[in-house]
């Protein structure tokens, strides 16, 4: 039997990508079947994923760093240059590898192009759709603003006609409930199939990790907001919300934000965190402005009591319930689009409109006075954990590659 031949391109190097590519990685070396697989990346990423590849493993795993021009043009600010420099960059390695079917990473910036009718060069291709919001009507309350409207009505549009193209093989999604409605509204909406998002695997922390976690107070109920922190994750409305604590419950609470502040809000943000120090002393609030490695985030989120996550209008889905549902802990986020859904369904904690801070300082009052368990189901949050493994994830990816050859 002839080996099949797969290709992935993936030129961003930060956030959910990099852990893909990892994932992805290590599948395709322990993977018995025959194939071939290509992986082209950014040259920062190169040397870092291969040192996980075992000589044995080159023959059928190769790894191909992104010529610099190629790697501007592919992760340009401008979305449509960025859009058809990805396709253009696809048919190329296409053609130069001798790859049957490409794999996008991130398939929303290839909407466009595919939708226009742009080919493969003979070949096909697949991609995760990460931000579909189409469907978001049919999983709660939701009241679109005149932007959002006009945001799906687009989407719509370059979804209906990206299925009708040859090239376009399976689509896969990490929202476990965007496949049904595709299937209903879009001719050749069967094309869409759902993958599992993967959470983190555990980790092996040191107590260098553990030092920032230890210095949470013990004797108050601790809230943890992670990551990179930005406008759009709610870091300005968080702080806002701090303020609005009756005295009593500010007592009672402390609060972490690790992780870089957005250079854009960053000024704002401090400037906030000071003033609410002196003038609100009984609050205890502490400000982490650095990247955390793997471990310390870990030993952050089992150090805590309630992650937050108060996202103002967020589309997509998020690790950070990920993360917390496989350290046991409640989240304190947004009831708007998959993840306010997702938390309902799983029961992970509390899903409020996060864009009120009135609305999410209550919401923290409430945690503290009766208990963030009250909030969770830990046997439902593990399963929620369990079903989505990054072997998972990426057994269900190759298996829609051998899909797609096999049905052409």
């Amino acid at each position: 039997m002839q080996a099949r031949r797969f290709l992935f391109l993936e030129p961003d190097i930060e956030g959910h990508p990099r852990e893909w590519l990892q994932y992805l990685l290590r599948f395709a070396i322990a993977d018995a079947r025959r194939s071939m697989v290509w992986f082209i990346v950014a040259a920062e990423l190169h040397a870092e994923l291969a040192s996980e590849l075992p000589r044995e493993a080159e023959e059928r795993v190769r790894l191909v760093p992104l010529r610099a021009w190629e790697h501007r043009l592919c992760t340009h600010r401008l979305l449509s240059i960025n859009a058809f420099a990805r396709w253009w960059t696809m048919r190329r390695y296409l053609r130069l590898t001798g790859a049957e079917i490409g794999h996008f990473l991130m398939f929303d910036q290839l909407a466009l192009p595919l939708a226009l009718g742009l080919r493969a060069g003979g070949k096909s291709v697949s991609g995760i759709l990460f931000r579909p919001s189409v469907h978001y009507r049919s999983l709660g309350r939701y009241r679109p603003r005149f932007g959002e409207r006009v945001r799906d009505w687009r989407k719509a549009l370059l979804y209906r006609l990206m299925l009708r193209n040859p090239s376009v093989g399976l689509v896969l999604t990490l929202d476990p409930y965007f496949p049904n409605y595709a299937a209903r509204h879009y001719r050749c909406g069967d094309r869409i199939r759902s993958v599992p998002d993967p959470a983190h695997p555990p980790v092996n922390h040191t107590s260098e990790d553990a030092r920032l976690a230890e210095s949470m107070p013990v004797d108050r109920v601790k809230f943890l907001l992670f990551g990179f922190l930005t406008a759009r994750k709610g870091v300005l409305v968080l702080l806002e919300a701090l303020r609005l604590l009756p005295r009593d419950s500010a007592q009672r609470i402390a609060v972490v934000l690790a992780g870089n502040i957005d250079p854009g809000i960053r000024n704002t943000v401090l400037a906030q965190c000071r003033s609410l120090a002196a003038e609100r002393p009984e609050l205890w609030l502490h400000v982490e402005n650095r990247w955390l490695a793997r471990g310390e985030l870990d030993c952050m989120v089992k150090g805590c009591d309630v992650v937050l996550a108060p996202y103002q209008r967020f589309v997509g889905s998020s690790g950070v319930l990920l993360w917390a549902a496989r350290a046991g802990r409640p989240v304190l986020t947004q009831d708007f689009g998959l993840i306010g859904r997702l938390v309902a369904d799983h029961r992970l904690g509390l899903a409020i409109d996060a864009a009120d801070p009135h609305a999410l300082s209550q919401a923290m009052v409430q945690m503290a006075r009766h208990g963030s368990r009250s909030f969770f189901d830990a046997s439902a949050a593990a399963a929620f954990v369990t079903d989505r493994m990054p072997k998972h994830f990426a057994s269900a990816i190759f298996s829609s590659l051998f899909e797609m050859s096999d049905a052409t």
